[in-house]
């Protein structure tokens, strides 16, 4: 029944449709419904499409859009599987990016720069298909006594970190980057703003020998994957005697904690 509602519209003109019965209607069917009234009642400053049991009020300055795609920038299954745990679609792209460290770069300055050159690396790949995403992107550089320790990569290899990692303290660096590509960095000229978080981990290993080194690769190979041969998720944890931080995901290689607020600060709800 079309006339008018004077309270919805504050004095302005109103289209107000009440509906009888009381019906429960998906949203996709509102947000149909509410375009079909933009394309008739543009000129309207508002519409109340109201039920017996809620109000729905659209105004044509508040577009009616889906939530901004989610984008992991990652191969990393741990990853993947962290930014699971939160529940929101997303997709996986591999991105192509050379993560060499410059001259005497702090390993910290190392973790952010990486992450936000993965984001910024898939974004490049397609500008068209990810406009308006959120691209996640984030990496690790694990530290002892100003030597860097990446992925192994081998068993041979992490035998060796391993050995030269017992009973000593280890940095992790975790960066993180949000890159909002519905907004441009004027001051760069760069497409996307970086919104970038990082996180440290310190990590005291207990003191090993050779025989738990061979059992705990034996028993957790994907270790060859992980900074420091420490898969602290799985049977690395055993291999810990102290762990420091903000964020236990950190250490897995995605800041939970820190990609939350970053998610909520851009307007996605993540509760």
């Amino acid at each position: 029944r079309r006339g008018v509602w004077p309270k919805a519209g504050r004095g302005r003109q109103t289209v107000a449709l009440r509906l009888f019965p009381p019906l429960w209607i998906a949203p996709r069917v509102w947000q149909t419904f509410a375009r079909c009234l933009e394309r008739h009642y543009h000129d309207l400053p508002c519409f109340c499409l109201h039920t017996e049991a809620q109000f729905l009020i659209h105004s044509p300055a508040m577009s009616i859009s889906s939530p901004p795609t989610l984008i992991l920038a990652s191969t990393s299954p741990f990853r993947r599987e962290l930014l699971a745990r939160l529940g929101l679609p997303f997709q996986v792209h591999a991105p192509n990016c050379d993560e060499t460290p410059r001259p005497e770069e702090a390993p910290q300055d190392l973790a952010l720069r990486l992450s936000e050159a993965k984001a910024r690396a898939v974004l490049a790949a397609d500008p068209r298909q990810f406009a308006g995403a959120l691209i996640i992107g984030s990496d690790q550089v694990a530290v002892c006594a100003g030597k860097r320790y990446g992925k192994p990569g081998s068993h041979a290899a992490a035998v060796a970190q391993l050995r030269e990692l017992s009973g000593k303290c280890i940095h992790f660096f975790t960066g993180l980057c949000l890159l909002d590509t519905r907004t441009r960095n004027t001051e760069q000229k760069t497409e996307g703003t970086a919104h970038l978080a990082s996180v440290t981990t310190r990590v005291r290993f207990r003191s090993l020998s050779e025989d738990e080194i061979e059992r705990y690769l034996t028993r957790e190979p994907a270790a060859c994957h992980c900074a420091g041969s420490a898969k602290s998720e799985g049977l690395g944890i055993a291999l810990i005697a102290k762990m420091e931080g903000d964020d236990p995901n950190a250490l897995i290689g995605l800041p939970l904690i820190a990609l939350c607020d970053l998610l909520r600060a851009a307007g996605v709800t993540v509760l």
